[in-house]
């Protein structure tokens, strides 16, 4: 089985948005404040969106949203044409679980989940005592959506919502989420300035939704406020418990794991031919309900052991359909970035990144620039 785009760019507002959330940070994403932004993340002038929300205000008001709630939401937002552009520029690839679990369950992302849990030791226990939801996966959720809230997202909610409901490829679906947005400032649960997330609307520490968010989040340190865009993550992480919880987590079960890694009984997964497999319960299904993906289930319950000690996948992934061994693409990415071809990492991955280094190297040697890797490729590089 291979993984979809939205499978793999988690947390960056994917195409068919899940019940909670958008999916992880799998993909290159922006941390930077406000004023880092890209140029079509910032508003511009657009009549006919002008002429939208003027229109939108009224069906607000006849859901119960104020004139002061709507005045205040909408100052200083607009129309952000890189979100309809991110929307609509959603070209499928796949991905294997080899390259998504590289990704999902990397040395640095195991290292900083470890770090992580450490750090809010107490607030995880505390949760996993109210929720009944182990606190490493708790935990593992946090670093595939946000990595452990550094990319939480920094796009204005009511602007993203609102591009989106007015371009109307997913109009309905987006104007109930701009309501629902709405909703969570009139509530007081924080303030224009800080309603900030994906380019498709996910926020805070877990990504996410607005209506996920309304039915789900929780005040969890007593504030009076569902606060999941704080850099305290503990209304988040609760938020998360809550949700699982609420969607059938049954305590003290395990998600599942490797067969013959001390995997228990239940239905059995080979999501990669020839790659491992996997017993799951009913709690990966639990997982699925956050991102109904088996691999992104996987990616959170691997990652969740590999936090509480566990080590990496046993069994062997086959070569890929270029003859390469993820060690094969490691050496490969290694190499080019030692001649000066800088693939930004050497995980085995072969995506944008690496496939613009090879394409530049073949250029360099007089081949045809195709991206793609090869046997041959990795001996001309020594």
């Amino acid at each position: 089985m291979t993984l979809s785009r939205r499978s793999i760019l988690l947390g960056l507002g994917a195409f068919g948005l899940s019940a909670c959330a958008t999916g992880g940070t799998l993909g290159p994403r922006s941390g930077a404040p406000s004023g880092g932004l890209p140029a079509d993340l910032r508003p511009v002038s657009n009549a006919a969106y002008d002429a939208w929300v003027a229109n939108f205000r009224s069906r607000a008001i006849n859901q119960g949203i104020s004139a002061g709630t709507l005045s205040a939401a909408f100052r200083g937002t607009g129309y952000l044409p890189g979100v309809v552009k991110r929307d609509r520029n959603q070209t499928e690839f796949s991905r294997t679980l080899e390259d998504y679990l590289a990704i999902a369950a990397s040395d640095e992302r195991v290292a900083k989940g470890r770090a992580a849990f450490a750090r809010h030791r107490s607030t995880l226990a505390a949760v996993e005592a109210r929720y009944g939801v182990d606190a490493e996966i708790v935990t593992a959720v946090w670093g595939l959506e946000s990595f452990y809230g550094e990319r939480r997202g920094d796009v204005p909610v009511i602007s993203a919502t609102s591009t989106l409901a007015f371009d109307g490829r997913r109009g309905a679906f987006f104007e109930k989420q701009l309501i629902a947005a709405l909703k969570i400032l009139q509530s007081g649960d924080t303030t224009p300035a800080m309603l900030k997330g994906s380019w498709a609307g996910a926020m805070g520490h877990t990504q996410f939704i607005p209506t996920s968010y309304q039915a789900f989040a929780v005040d969890f340190n007593g504030d009076g406020r569902r606060d999941i865009w704080s850099d305290n993550p503990a209304d988040s992480l609760a938020s998360t418990a809550a949700y699982l919880s609420r969607n059938g987590w049954t305590k003290g079960r395990k998600w599942g794991g490797e067969i013959g890694n001390g995997a228990p009984q239940g239905r059995t997964l080979q999501p990669q031919a020839g790659g491992p497999r996997f017993a799951v319960t009913s709690n990966f299904n639990v997982i699925k309900r956050y991102n109904n993906s088996d691999s992104y289930a996987i990616g959170v319950g691997h990652l969740a052991d590999r936090i509480a000690g566990g080590g990496p996948i046993r069994a062997s992934f086959p070569p890929d359909k270029y003859g390469l061994t993820k060690d094969d693409r490691v050496r490969l990415q290694q190499r080019l970035t030692a001649r000066g071809f800088d693939t930004e990492g050497s995980d085995g991955v072969i995506g944008p990144n690496s496939r613009k280094a090879i394409s530049a190297y073949q250029s360099s040697i007089g081949q045809q620039p195709t991206g793609d890797p090869s046997q041959e490729l990795l001996r001309s590089l020594g």
